[in-house]
């Protein structure tokens, strides 16, 4: 059995983590840090989890001296350095996955987008979970990649829980009620992360009412014309061998995504000319964005299948 590590267990996908580790048949939890939470017992937060583990309030300082196989960091961008710079003071190596945006910029570490990425992993310790938003926009455009001409143009709108657990106007149920609200309309992190590693795209996100779950609508420019059914195999081909990714017909919809640890790409629409490709991607920011996308990258490093503990059908 591997000993995980959570850092920043109080978020919700700090939550969904607990819950795919602790079912995990080669996995168990080593701890949970919360600062917040400390000392509080982690079944009376998180459904399902049946053990004496509590909460601990760990410092930066003190995460090397916990004796697990991998630390997980669910921390807000710009808190990991810290974390890191000590876990690796242990000398061992130990599987660090930070699930911020602290490092999906770094050619030290492993960008781990296992779809499109699998085969550059070569034994990295350090890996960088991606972005749930620019998880979607990469699953919607690799695999026009090689056709595309100028940049993709995507339209996206997620939950409220995207925003976190920080009280802010994006996770304001009431300010949002009844609302879209846009943000970030020119520059956003996701942004500039799909156009380092796979394309350049102009993105506007907006967050709605709902909780949980995300849409991205792509517009991407061809550089000749195509039919459909072509367009359709392209798709269908690129993720044949992918149980995450499911390729649909109809546009899919971010409410059945919701609490499933899949990503689904369809609505394939073209122009008249056949040279302009519309493609709907949606995901639940929390799974397929974010937790599911990290037991799948702690599977590859420990050399698991990569689908262990991760179910296949039905809800979270």
């Amino acid at each position: 059995m591997k000993r995980i590590g959570l850092v920043g267990a109080r978020g919700y996908v700090g939550e969904e983590l607990i819950k795919l580790i602790a079912a995990h048949p080669q996995m168990t939890l080593g701890f949970v840090s919360s600062r917040e939470r400390d000392g509080e017992r982690v079944a009376d937060h998180v459904a399902g989890i049946d053990d004496g583990l509590r909460y601990r309030n760990i410092s930066h300082e003190a995460l090397a001296d916990e004796v697990v196989d991998a630390y997980v960091l669910a921390l807000p961008n710009g808190k990991a350095a810290a974390c890191v710079s000590n876990i690796d003071t242990r000398g061992d190596a130990p599987v660090i996955v930070d699930l911020s945006a602290d490092y999906r910029f770094d050619d030290g570490w492993y960008y781990g987008l296992p779809e499109l990425t699998r085969n550059r992993y070569a034994g990295h310790r350090h890996i960088s979970n991606p972005g749930c938003y620019a998880s979607a926009m990469q699953f919607a455009i690799a695999p026009m990649h090689e056709a595309l001409t100028g940049p993709v143009q995507c339209f996206g709108v997620s939950g409220w829980s995207g925003a976190g657990t920080t009280p802010s106007d994006k996770n304001n149920p009431e300010l949002l009620r009844d609302n879209l609200m846009p943000y970030a309309l020119s520059g956003h992190l996701h942004e500039r992360e799909v156009g380092r590693h796979c394309a350049s795209v102009e993105f506007m996100p907006h967050v709605a009412p709902h909780f949980r779950g995300l849409s991205i609508t792509a517009n991407l420019h061809l550089d000749r014309a195509m039919m459909l059914d072509e367009v359709r195999q392209v798709y269908r081909h690129f993720y044949a061998d992918e149980p995450l990714v499911e390729v649909v017909d109809d546009a899919p919809w971010s409410s059945r995504i919701a609490g499933r640890h899949h990503a689904e790409v369809g609505g394939f629409t073209l122009s008249d000319d056949g040279r302009r490709l519309v493609v709907v991607s949606v995901l639940d920011n929390l799974l397929k964005g974010a937790a599911t996308q990290a037991m799948q990258n702690l599977n590859l490093a420990f050399g698991f299948d990569e689908l262990a503990g991760i179910p296949l059908e039905g809800r979270a």
